[in-house]
């Protein structure tokens, strides 16, 4: 795939079929969208034998629009910019541009900015949802960009959302099922298990003095975590040398074999047993470090995945308790595992 950072560093001669949006979770909707622009693709390569074959092109913004326009609107973000144009990549697209949304961008008039894609991408079609606008104001609208693309000489196609087995793959619903620990049913519209991505920063060590040591994740700005409570996970951990992965390769990392996969199960909350003061991102991996290998962690970048949901916080009576039932959850997520292998 070819990544574009700003579409104004680039003059494409390969004509573009284009998608334009936040495509935050790169769920099961935007991944039909992508299928359907294969597909225009193909007709149009065929009506034009003797020309290259358009590319199939996703445009995102980095920051989220809202952070410029609407600075005190909390964001949750399903997944970070450069995870969404890899997702895209393994979805079949072939050009990823992660445009800076500024001011000066979102000051653009629908004409202006229509005319920036036209000249940089060499933008051949358009394909957008039905509720769709850009531009100051959200002046373009659908019926304003079919005529701009009969000024500018694009073609506009309205593609209508698409649902998966009866349920609506959209960001908004999987949010709300990750805000009630549904990870599993999130899993299924994203087509994927949930992820979040951190990197290990010092803790209390308490998890070592009770035997079951745990990587303590800071995670990054915006990205929402599921329902405090206890799930049974994935934990990846590079193969490579520390440091050698971003906070946003996890797509790309796991498809090429980067990364070592080990069960895991994780805490999210306040650890209300020990007075907890902070919000923590806990995993621990089990039957880790494999034999010969450094249990150190400390500034690695981990990947976790959820996979099902083991139960919420709880405040016990004292320590044994605690430890108690986390050997509990272990067994039960081991179980899991191995019925779901």
């Amino acid at each position: 795939m070819q990544l574009i950072t700003d579409l104004r560093t680039v003059r494409l001669e390969r004509p573009t079929i284009l998608t334009i949006g936040n495509f935050d979770g790169l769920h099961r909707g935007h991944q039909a969208l992508l299928h359907i622009m294969a597909e225009l693709a193909a007709q149009a390569a065929a009506q034009q034998p003797d020309m290259p074959a358009p590319a199939i092109g996703l445009l995102t913004f980095d920051p989220h629009p809202l952070a410029v326009l609407r600075p005190d609107k909390p964001i949750q973000l399903l997944t970070l910019p450069q995870e969404r144009i890899q997702f895209a990549a393994r979805a079949g697209a072939d050009l990823g541009i992660i445009q800076p949304f500024t001011p000066e961008i979102a000051g653009l008039r629908a004409a202006e900015f229509m005319q920036l894609l036209r000249a940089h991408l060499n933008l051949q079609i358009l394909a957008v949802g039905p509720d769709f606008a850009l531009g100051k104001g959200r002046s373009g609208n659908i019926e304003r960009l079919g005529e701009l693309g009969a000024e500018l000489g694009y073609e506009l196609h309205v593609i209508e959302p698409v649902d998966w087995n009866g349920k609506a793959a959209r960001s908004s619903h999987i949010r709300q099922l990750l805000q009630t620990g549904e990870v599993a049913e999130a899993a299924e519209l994203l087509s994927r298990p949930y992820h979040v991505t951190g990197r290990v920063i010092e803790g209390d060590h308490r998890g070592n003095t009770i035997g079951i040591p745990t990587a303590n994740l800071q995670t990054a700005p915006h990205k929402m975590l599921p329902q405090d409570g206890v799930y049974a996970t994935r934990t990846y951990v590079p193969l490579s040398p520390t440091h050698s992965l971003n906070v946003g390769d996890f797509p790309a990392a796991k498809a090429t074999g980067m990364l070592a996969a080990y069960h895991s199960v994780t805490n999210i909350g306040m650890r209300p047993t020990v007075n907890g003061r902070e919000h923590r991102f806990e995993t621990h991996l089990l039957d880790f470090p494999p034999d010969g290998a450094s249990g150190n962690l400390y500034d690695e970048i981990l990947t976790v995945e959820f996979m099902a949901r083991l139960r919420g916080e709880q405040k016990f009576a004292g320590i044994d308790e605690l430890v108690a039932q986390i050997h509990r959850d272990i067994a039960m997520a081991r179980q899991l595992f191995l019925v779901q292998e």
